[in-house]
Protein backbone atom coordinates (compact mmCIF):
# COMPACT_ATOMS: atom_id res chain seq x y z
CA UNK A 1 0.00 0.00 0.00
CA UNK A 2 1.68 3.55 -0.70
CA UNK A 3 1.83 5.83 1.95
CA UNK A 4 0.44 9.19 2.51
CA UNK A 5 -2.55 8.86 0.15
CA UNK A 6 -5.59 6.89 3.22
CA UNK A 7 -7.65 9.37 5.42
CA UNK A 8 -6.62 9.25 9.31
CA UNK A 9 -9.27 7.03 10.81
CA UNK A 10 -10.11 8.82 13.52
CA UNK A 11 -13.16 8.86 16.40
CA UNK A 12 -16.22 9.91 15.34
CA UNK A 13 -18.87 11.10 17.44
CA UNK A 14 -22.70 11.02 15.68
CA UNK A 15 -25.82 12.82 16.04
CA UNK A 16 -29.53 11.64 15.59
CA UNK A 17 -31.94 13.44 14.50
CA UNK A 18 -33.79 11.78 17.72
CA UNK A 19 -31.13 13.07 19.38
CA UNK A 20 -28.90 10.20 20.35
CA UNK A 21 -25.32 10.48 20.30
CA UNK A 22 -22.64 7.79 20.19
CA UNK A 23 -18.93 7.28 19.33
CA UNK A 24 -17.40 4.89 16.68
CA UNK A 25 -14.54 5.42 14.05
CA UNK A 26 -14.72 6.95 10.81
CA UNK A 27 -12.62 9.25 8.67
CA UNK A 28 -14.73 12.65 9.54
CA UNK A 29 -14.72 13.75 13.43
CA UNK A 30 -18.52 14.43 13.21
CA UNK A 31 -21.65 12.65 11.65
CA UNK A 32 -25.39 13.90 11.79
CA UNK A 33 -28.24 11.44 11.09
CA UNK A 34 -31.27 11.15 10.44
CA UNK A 35 -32.07 8.29 11.94
CA UNK A 36 -30.06 5.45 14.20
CA UNK A 37 -30.23 1.69 16.05
CA UNK A 38 -32.23 3.47 18.37
CA UNK A 39 -35.14 5.53 16.60
CA UNK A 40 -35.17 3.02 13.24
CA UNK A 41 -38.47 0.76 13.33
CA UNK A 42 -36.66 -2.11 12.43
CA UNK A 43 -34.59 -2.30 15.48
CA UNK A 44 -37.14 -0.67 17.82
CA UNK A 45 -40.13 -2.71 17.16
CA UNK A 46 -42.24 0.63 16.96
CA UNK A 47 -43.40 2.31 14.31
CA UNK A 48 -42.60 5.64 14.21
CA UNK A 49 -43.54 8.12 10.95
CA UNK A 50 -40.25 10.36 10.60
CA UNK A 51 -40.97 13.63 8.99
CA UNK A 52 -38.32 15.06 7.29
CA UNK A 53 -39.28 18.79 6.14
CA UNK A 54 -42.49 18.23 6.12
CA UNK A 55 -43.16 15.70 3.15
CA UNK A 56 -46.01 13.74 5.11
CA UNK A 57 -47.79 17.01 5.63
CA UNK A 58 -47.07 18.66 2.09
CA UNK A 59 -48.52 15.43 0.57
CA UNK A 60 -52.07 14.79 2.58
CA UNK A 61 -52.52 18.43 1.72
CA UNK A 62 -51.73 17.59 -2.02
CA UNK A 63 -53.95 14.34 -1.78
CA UNK A 64 -56.34 16.11 -0.53
CA UNK A 65 -56.49 18.70 -3.09
CA UNK A 66 -56.77 16.29 -5.66
CA UNK A 67 -59.67 14.17 -3.95
CA UNK A 68 -61.54 17.73 -3.71
CA UNK A 69 -60.87 18.62 -7.67
CA UNK A 70 -61.56 15.01 -8.70
CA UNK A 71 -65.28 15.49 -6.91
CA UNK A 72 -65.53 18.52 -8.13
CA UNK A 73 -65.30 17.56 -11.45
CA UNK A 74 -67.09 14.61 -11.13
CA UNK A 75 -70.57 17.21 -10.27
CA UNK A 76 -70.33 19.47 -13.13
CA UNK A 77 -69.60 17.15 -16.05
CA UNK A 78 -71.81 14.44 -17.64
CA UNK A 79 -70.60 10.80 -17.46
CA UNK A 80 -67.96 10.14 -20.31
CA UNK A 81 -68.80 7.61 -23.13
CA UNK A 82 -66.67 5.26 -24.70
CA UNK A 83 -66.51 5.70 -28.44
CA UNK A 84 -65.45 3.00 -30.16
CA UNK A 85 -64.51 2.16 -34.34
CA UNK A 86 -66.42 -0.71 -36.01
CA UNK A 87 -64.11 -2.80 -37.19
CA UNK A 88 -65.25 -4.08 -40.64
CA UNK A 89 -66.29 -8.18 -40.82
CA UNK A 90 -64.69 -10.01 -43.27
CA UNK A 91 -66.93 -11.35 -46.15
CA UNK A 92 -66.42 -15.21 -46.09
CA UNK A 93 -68.92 -15.65 -49.21
CA UNK A 94 -67.21 -12.89 -51.49
CA UNK A 95 -64.31 -14.81 -51.75
CA UNK A 96 -65.22 -17.71 -52.65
Amino acid sequence: MKTGIHPDYVECKVHCSCGNEFTTRSTVPSLRVELCSECRPFFTGKQKLVDTGGRVERFNRRLEKQAGAAGAAAKGTKKATKVTKAVPAEKATAEA
